[in-house]
């Protein structure tokens, strides 16, 4: 919301168990998957919350092992699709599988490699590595790709690199590979990219077709062609964060699983190169906003502006890590939109207190990242910012340039602050009006609590309500 805990960037949507049964299914794999110790038909709703499940934390791995057999990503998709959909029937009959992702790994595998066997010609024209088969979806061992490129061990981060190849549009690099590793819908999507549902389908579309028609292979990038395609990574695991630190959608505020994932790719990242000022940045910008995770929601869920949350009980030692990485992330010339946003999100976390942040600074850092990245977003963040340094007015009329420029229609954020410089200017009806617009836009139930509260107090503000 606003008072700098705005999201510092284009955001994501979060994840869904993948829509639709499929026609075609896969069998029980064969050889008896282990299964817990229950009796069959353990039930529809134990199995269906398994699969959920299964999908939030093993489909990257489950789709990277396949797509190692399929040699195609979209074959790879429909293969694991097919394998999550078999997965209910068969979990409510025989009961839940010990290791869900060796399950679901050995199904996507076994209908990708049936498909490739009766669609000969299909499968000549496909580039096939297929390595051996993992014992678990987490622990595969290292395929012939994986010896082309043996500095990236983790399926996951090397699918998210194969994904964002130059030959696609950038756009189309992020989009297709929120849509394969991370398992977003069109409609998530769109909403990270601030366009609508029908544009992103065509984008993702293109680009489906584009690999197809240039027979553009799965293959794992050599380490000299990382650089080139670093920046889209970047983006895809910034918006994974932002997905999980405040979801757009559901009962709560802070998705974990989608943040943890994204810490760990940052930090796989790091590992694998760490002379690179943007991983640096990226991963101290994570570190540091996951900082503050514990003071976000009060008990029972309600959200906490960042102006009033206990700063004594945010991670110091994640604070101290995050705020080590900054310098080496901005020396060197011109910084990266992520290393100036790591300094921003660290002038936060070293602060005393919300009213001793160093306000000024905070707006001459968002001039910095407007000259490098010139987002809307971003601009709406400074807007916030300029009011705590000169004041709600000043502010506002930022925010007012923003309308005019209708590069923010419709996205509930800028409402938000509105109605929020507006309450501390006491214009109350122009206020209520504000977080009204926001409510219509928002479908958190921790935001939808906080505007509602909003409203009630704007509407008959009580004497002395000021700030």
């Amino acid at each position: 919301m606003a008072g700098g805990d705005l999201p510092a960037g284009d955001r994501a949507a979060s994840v869904g168990v993948p829509a639709g049964d499929r026609a075609a299914r896969v069998g029980v794999p064969a050889g008896g998957m282990p299964t817990e110790d229950k009796p069959a038909g353990a039930g529809r709703d134990a199995a269906s919350a398994a699969v959920a499940d299964a999908h939030r934390h093993e489909w990257a791995f489950v789709l990277a092992a396949t797509a190692r057999v399929a040699g195609d990503l979209g074959l790879a998709e429909d293969s694991v699709q097919d394998a999550y959909a078999t997965a209910l029937d068969a979990w409510t009959r025989q009961g839940i599988p010990r290791n869900p992702g060796a399950w679901l790994t050995t199904a996507a595998r076994r209908r990708a490699i049936d498909l490739l066997r009766r669609d000969r010609t299909l499968r000549a024209k496909l580039p096939l590595l297929i390595g051996p088969e993992p014992p678990t979806a987490a622990s595969a061992p290292p395929g012939p790709d994986a010896l082309e490129n043996p500095v990236i061990a983790d399926d996951r981060l090397r699918l998210v690199f194969t994904c964002c190849h130059p030959a696609l549009a950038r756009d189309a690099q992020v989009a297709l590979t929120l849509r394969l590793v991370c398992g977003l819908t069109t409609g998530e999507i769109a909403q990270a990219f601030l366009v609508s549902e029908a544009t992103m389908a065509a984008r993702v579309t293109r680009a489906k077709k584009k690999i197809a028609a240039a027979r553009i292979p799965y293959r794992v990038p050599r380490a000299a062609e990382l650089p080139d395609r670093l920046d889209s990574v970047l983006t895809v695991v910034h918006l994974l964060f932002t997905t999980g630190h405040t979801a757009p959608a559901g009962q709560h505020l802070v998705r974990d699983d989608l943040a943890e994932r994204a810490v760990g790719l940052a930090r796989m990242l790091h590992t694998l190169m760490p002379d690179e000022r943007e991983v640096r940045g990226l991963l101290a910008l994570i570190l540091l906003m996951r900082a503050r995770r514990a003071t976000r929601t009060a008990p029972g869920g309600r959200l906490v502006l960042l102006a009033d949350q206990d700063r004594g009980r945010w991670d110091r030692a994640a604070i101290k890590e995050g705020a080590a990485l900054v310098p080496g992330a901005l020396r060197g010339g011109r910084p990266g939109r992520f290393s100036v946003q790591a300094a921003i999100a660290a002038l936060h976390a070293e602060a005393p207190s919300y009213a001793e942040t160093d306000w000024a600074q905070i707006v001459r850092l968002y001039d910095v990242l407007l000259a490098t990245w010139n987002s809307p977003v971003v601009a709406l963040n400074r807007a916030v910012a300029v009011a705590m340094a000169d004041g709600p007015a000043a502010g506002l009329a930022q925010i007012e340039e923003l309308e005019r420029a209708e590069r923010l229609a419709g996205y509930r954020y800028l409402s938000a602050a509105k109605a929020d410089l507006l309450r501390r200017l006491q214009r109350w009806d122009e206020a209520a009006r504000e977080y009204r617009a926001a409510l219509a836009l928002t479908e958190n139930a921790a935001e939808r609590d906080y505007l509602s509260r909003r409203i009630a107090e704007v509407t008959a503000p009580a004497a002395g309500t000021t700030e």
